[in-house]
C-alpha cells in the first residue's frame, strides 16, 4: 500500500512539472509566430506598427498554446512516470 502511495505521488509530481513545463514552451512559442512577420520591416516605424498591429493575436495564439502544452505535458508526464515506476515482475 505504501509503494503505491509513493509511485501515485511521484507520477503526479511529474505530470504537474512536464505540463506546466509544456505551458510555458507552448506559450513561447504559440505568441512568437505572429510577430516573424515584422522582421522584414526595413524602417523601425514599420517594426512598431506591426508589432502593434499582431499584438492581441500573439497573446490569442499564446494562449491557445500555453493549452496545449499542459494537456500534453501532464499526459506524457503521466506517462513516462507510471513506465519509470512501475515494478518489474519475474
Amino acid at each position: 500500500m505504501q509503494n503505491s502511495r509513493k509511485r501515485m505521488m511521484i507520477c503526479s509530481f511529474c505530470a504537474v512539472t512536464c505540463g506546466l513545463f509544456g505551458s510555458f514552451i507552448g506559450w513561447q512559442i504559440a505568441s512568437s509566430l505572429p510577430s516573424q512577420r515584422c522582421r522584414n520591416q526595413t524602417w523601425e516605424i514599420g517594426k512598431m506598427m506591426c508589432n502593434l498591429q499582431t499584438s492581441p493575436e500573439s497573446m490569442y495564439k499564446g494562449w491557445q498554446g500555453s493549452t496545449s502544452g499542459v494537456w500534453t505535458g501532464t499526459i506524457l508526464g503521466a506517462f513516462f512516470a507510471g513506465l519509470g515506476t512501475r515494478q518489474l515482475r519475474r
